[in-house]
């Protein structure tokens, strides 16, 4: 899945939908571990979180672009450049889901959602944005993200 569109909201914020109550959370971080993340454009780099990182398989919080992609399924770089070369080029709205693969072998799908803003104005813009990384093992790996290595945290 590699969309785009421009940055006006599909569905309208409800401040409801941003309260999350203990039982959604427990829910969500049942199913997931998600983060968010910021990319400058000025600097080219992106800002993970810890859980971000260490799921991508990077050391470092910051990295630029083509550190990101190497952590991806070769067939889906393409299709995810393209989606934030044009993402840099107007304020939008995007998504996409791959998969990372890991220096040992395992599989971690990823979802991406995020949004460009300011690169129609005089400075060189930025994109936030929140990856969801699944708690299920993808045929073939060994191991995904556990609850217990969450909590833990």
């Amino acid at each position: 899945m590699f969309k785009i569109a421009n940055a006006a909201l599909a569905a309208p914020l409800m401040l409801e939908s941003l309260d999350l109550s203990h039982r959604h959370q427990e829910m969500l971080a049942q199913f997931s571990v998600f983060e968010a993340w910021q990319g400058d454009f000025s600097s080219g780099m992106i800002r993970l979180g810890d859980w971000s990182s260490m799921l991508h398989g990077l050391s470092a919080h910051e990295c630029g672009l083509l550190s990101l992609l190497r952590c991806y399924d070769p067939k889906d770089r393409g299709h995810i450049i393209a989606l934030l070369e044009q993402a840099t080029t107007v304020s939008s709205s995007f998504c996409f889901s791959t998969t990372i693969m890991m220096p040992n072998g395992l599989c971690q799908p990823v979802f991406c959602m995020g949004q460009s803003s300011g690169v129609e104005k005089k400075f060189s813009g930025s994109m936030a944005g929140v990856f969801i990384f699944p708690r299920f093992t993808q045929e073939g790996s060994n191991q995904t993200a556990s609850r217990d290595q969450a909590q833990a945290s």
